[in-house]
C-alpha cells in the first residue's frame, strides 16, 4: 500500500488546517493530528478543529471510512499545558472549551461512519478518549493509552471515567483512571481494547487496510449497525460525562492543579 509522504489537506477541509490534515488514501480518508513539535498536544485551535471535523466528514458523501492518526511520534499527548495555564486564568475560555469538549465527545460517539484509530506512540487524555471511541483500533508495539487527569489534579472529565468502566470493567477502569498508569499495547490486547497490535512502522498501513474493508461494506448496513452498538455506550456514558465535565471544570480552580501546572512549567524552563 502506498501513501503520500507529505499529505495535503483535502479540498473542503482546509478550514481545519493546520491542526488537522485530511488526505484520501484509496477509499479511506486519513485525518492526521498535526502538532508534531508538541507531540500533538491539544491546544485551543486543535480542540476546535477536533470538535468540528466530524460533522463535515459525516455529511461528505465521498467519505466511507475514516482513519485517525498523529503526525510524528505520537497520536496525541493530551492537553497542552500552556492552554491549561490560560484556562486557569480565563474562566470564559475555560467555559467555552468545556462546552466544546462535550460537543467533541458526542460528535465522535455519534459519528455514523466507520472510524479506525491508528495509535502511533502516546494516546493520552483526549487522545486516549478519541482512540477508545473509535470502532476499530490498531496500536504499535511501543504505543500506549493513558488517562492522567487525576495525576495532574483534574477530574477525569472528557472520556476516561465515562468510557473505561464500560470497556474493561470497574476494577480495571479505576486502576487506570485513578492511578493514571499506561495501558501498553500488550495490556490493551489482553483487555480487548485493541483490534490489532503491529510493529510501529506498520500502524497506519494496517489501519488503512481495515478502513478499506469497512469502506467496501454496504454503507447503510455498516453505519446503522455501528449506531445501534454505540447506543449502549452513549446511553451509559452521557450522564457520567455531564457530571465529570462539571467537576473537571471545578478542578481548574484548585490549588493542587495550579501547583502541578506550575511545576511542569518550572521543569520545562529548567530543561
Amino acid at each position: 500500500m502506498t501513501t503520500t509522504s507529505a499529505p495535503e489537506t483535502a479540498p473542503g477541509y482546509r478550514y481545519f488546517a493546520p491542526w488537522l490534515l485530511v488526505e484520501r488514501v484509496g477509499s479511506v480518508h486519513v485525518v492526521r493530528i498535526n502538532r508534531p513539535d508538541s507531540y500533538n498536544a491539544v491546544n485551543e485551535g486543535l480542540h476546535h478543529a477536533l470538535a468540528g471535523i466530524w460533522r463535515r466528514l459525516a455529511t461528505d458523501e465521498d467519505v466511507r471510512a475514516v482513519v485517525t492518526t498523529g503526525v510524528g511520534k505520537a497520536f496525541s499527548a493530551g492537553g497542552d499545558m500552556d492552554m491549561f495555564t490560560r484556562m486557569i486564568a480565563d474562566s470564559e475560555l475555560r467555559r467555552a472549551l468545556f462546552a466544546e469538549a462535550r460537543t467533541l465527545f458526542l460528535e465522535v460517539i455519534d459519528f455514523p461512519k466507520p472510524l479506525v484509530a491508528a495509535v502511533n506512540g502516546a494516546a493520552v487524555g483526549l487522545g486516549c478518549s478519541i482512540a477508545l471511541l473509535s470502532d476499530l483500533m490498531v496500536m504499535g508495539e511501543s504505543s500506549y493509552l493513558a488517562d492522567p487527569h487525576v495525576a495532574v489534579g483534574l477530574t477525569a472529565g472528557d472520556g476516561g471515567a465515562a468510557m473505561l468502566p464500560l470497556l474493561v470493567g470497574m476494577m480495571k477502569a479505576k486502576e487506570y483512571v485513578l492511578l493514571g498508569d499506561k495501558i501498553t499495547a500488550e495490556a490493551a490486547e489482553k483487555l480487548n481494547l485493541v483490534t490489532k497490535v503491529v510493529d510501529d512502522a506498520s500502524v497506519l498501513d494496517a489501519a488503512i487496510a481495515l478502513g478499506e474493508r469497512l469502506a467496501a461494506l454496504p454503507a447503510q448496513a455498516v453505519q446503522t449497525s455501528k449506531t445501534a452498538m454505540n447506543m449502549h455506550l452513549r446511553r451509559a456514558a452521557l450522564g457520567v460525562l455531564e457530571y465529570a465535565l462539571a467537576e473537571e471544570f471545578s478542578s481548574f480552580g484548585t490549588a493542587e492543579f495550579e501547583q502541578r501546572v506550575a511545576r511542569f512549567h518550572a521543569r520545562s524552563r529548567g530543561a
